[in-house]
C-alpha cells in the first residue's frame, strides 16, 4: 500500500481530515495570530463549549493545537497552533540535481525563459535545449524577460543531446519536447502552452508567472547533488 512505503502520507491525511470542519477550521483562524484561553477562545468562535471541547480534542489529537499552562495563574491553560504540523500538509518531494536542464521544441522561448526564471530562484545551475531548435531566440521571449526584469542570458538555440550531462535534471516545459524525448530520459514534465503561436505579449507574459510558480515550487525540494535520480 502507498501508506505503507510513504508514512508522512498517513500523517498528512490525519492532519487533513482534523481540519475537515468548518468549526474546526474557525478554531485555527482564530489561533493563527494569537493564543487564547478556552473561555477566550469561545468568545472568539461563539461556539457552544461542549462542541469546542470536542473540537479541540480532535485538534490535539492530530497535533495541529497544542495547551500550556499559564506562568501566571497556574489554573488557566492557553491554547496556541502548533506551526509545525501545519508546515507538514504541504506534499514534500525530494528531487536530485547538479545541473537543471530545460527542454523545448525549438530552445527559443519557454526553455530560455525557464533558465532566466530559474536563475533568480537558485544558484543550482540551468541550462536549455531543444528537440528541433530554432535559428534564434524568440525576440518576444527576450522582450518578456526584460519587462519581468529577468537577467535572460539568451544563447543561440541548441539540441537538448548537445547539452544534457550526467547527473542534469531534465524539465520538460514542452508536451512535444516531453514526447519526442527518448523513453528512457529521466525528467520531469510541465505542459506548459507555446506563447509564439498566439503573437501576444499577455501570452509570453503568461509563460512567465507558470514558470515562475512551478519553479517556486520546486527549488525548496531539489538538492544540488550529483545525483540525477528523481526520487
Amino acid at each position: 500500500m502507498i501508506t505503507d512505503s510513504t508514512p508522512d502520507l498517513a500523517r498528512r491525511a490525519s492532519i487533513h481530515a482534523a481540519l475537515a470542519d468548518v468549526g474546526r477550521l474557525a478554531i485555527v483562524d482564530a489561533l493563527l495570530l494569537a493564543d487564547a484561553a478556552p473561555s477566550e477562545l469561545q468568545a472568539r468562535v461563539s461556539m457552544p463549549s461542549n462542541l469546542l471541547a470536542h473540537h479541540l480534542r480532535v485538534l490535539e489529537r492530530a497535533g495541529i493545537v497544542s495547551r500550556r499552562r499559564s506562568e501566571g495563574d497556574r489554573r488557566r491553560t492557553y491554547l496556541q497552533l502548533v506551526p509545525a504540523t501545519l508546515d507538514a500538509m504541504v506534499p514534500s518531494g525530494s528531487r536530485h540535481a547538479a545541473r537543471v536542464v530545460f527542454v523545448c521544441t525549438q530552445n527559443s522561448a519557454r526553455s530560455q525563459l525557464a533558465v532566466a526564471v530559474w536563475n533568480r530562484h537558485s544558484e543550482i545551475p540551468a541550462a536549455s535545449g531543444g528537440i528541433d531548435p530554432a535559428p534564434q531566440v524568440h525576440p518576444d521571449a527576450v522582450a518578456a524577460a526584460k519587462r519581468r526584469g529577468l537577467r535572460m542570458r539568451p544563447h543561440k538555440p541548441r539540441r537538448v543531446d548537445d547539452v544534457l550531462s550526467p547527473g542534469d535534471l531534465v524539465i520538460a516545459v514542452c508536451d512535444n519536447a516531453h514526447e519526442d524525448l527518448p523513453p528512457d530520459t529521466l525528467r520531469m514534465h510541465w505542459s506548459i502552452p507555446d506563447p509564439v503561436p498566439a503573437n501576444l505579449h499577455a501570452a509570453f507574459d503568461r509563460t512567465v508567472d507558470d514558470l515562475d510558480q512551478r519553479i517556486r515550487r520546486l527549488v525548496p525540494v531539489l538538492d544540488p547533488t550529483s545525483n540525477g535520480a528523481i526520487a
